[in-house]
């Protein structure tokens, strides 16, 4: 119910009053928006470009970004690459904190080992013949971005993915490092980041049209299936790397 309030036609409005250009980006002279260093490390479903068992769903969503991206403008609206869509299933570190603990030459080796540890005594817990599925529900307004969100398709997959955020954010040893608990989950995959405009925003008109993309992406798009939680280190908005030998978690 609280992700169904957000996706509204009227939710879309008042959020619209009060967007602010995200730091994450930066002008170019081209008129359009580059991503900034913006360094950490996260746990997420494979990129779109890596993810076979997604292909329908992302093309879906990138459809989608585009109508909104023609109809915004480049420096109004910084696309997140298609091939860097994913699920978030559980925020590690970033930007500064990530900037900081890095000061210790042994933080990413750590860091990378506990999630290790933590996906090798939950994967037992975790494993079934099915992968979680999730819907698209939606399109959010955020104050920096806009995104699409996702609803399980039944309890059990909300539930495999709040036990996997669970057993991360109650582990002692994250919290050693620094790691810090998210309490909410709004299931979401990031189209693109807000930028600036000359013109003024026509809010209501905009929020229909917006309400209007989600009706279509709603309505084209299939299942989403959550079958990899991967660590992933991100270098900014848009790149999201991982060596052979980082933590998965099959699911």
């Amino acid at each position: 119910e609280r992700i169904a309030h957000l996706t509204t036609p009227a939710a879309h409005a008042s959020k619209l009053e009060h967007i602010v250009e995200s730091p994450k980006f930066v002008p170019t002279e081209d008129g359009g928006r580059q991503p900034v260093s913006f360094p950490g490390y996260s746990i997420i479903t494979p990129p779109g470009a890596e993810d076979r068992a997604n292909v329908e769903f992302y093309q879906v969503v990138a459809d989608c970004q585009t109508r909104i991206a023609q109809r915004l403008g480049a420096n109004l609206f910084a696309v997140v690459p298609p091939k860097s869509f994913h699920l978030t299933l559980a925020d590690l570190i970033w930007d500064s904190a990530y900037r900081e603990a890095s000061l210790d030459p042994e933080f990413d080796d750590k860091l990378q080992q506990c999630i290790g540890e933590i996906f090798d005594r939950i994967q037992p817990m975790l494993s079934s013949p099915k992968s979680p599925q999730w819907q698209l529900s939606g399109l959010v307004v955020m104050p920096r971005a806009i995104a699409v969100t996702l609803n399980p398709s039944n309890e059990a997959a909300y539930d495999r993915i709040i036990a996997l955020r669970r057993a991360v954010y109650q582990s002692s040893s994250l919290m050693q490092l620094g790691i810090d608990q998210q309490y909410n989950l709004t299931a979401h995959v990031t189209l693109g980041y807000f930028g600036t405009s000359a013109d003024p925003l026509d809010g209501q008109e905009l929020a229909q049209f917006l309400d209007d993309c989600a009706i279509a992406a709603k309505t084209a798009a299939p299942p989403f299936s959550v079958t990899r939680a991967e660590l992933r280190k991100f270098t900014d908005m848009t790149q999201y790397h991982r060596e052979p030998d980082f933590p998965v978690l099959s699911l």
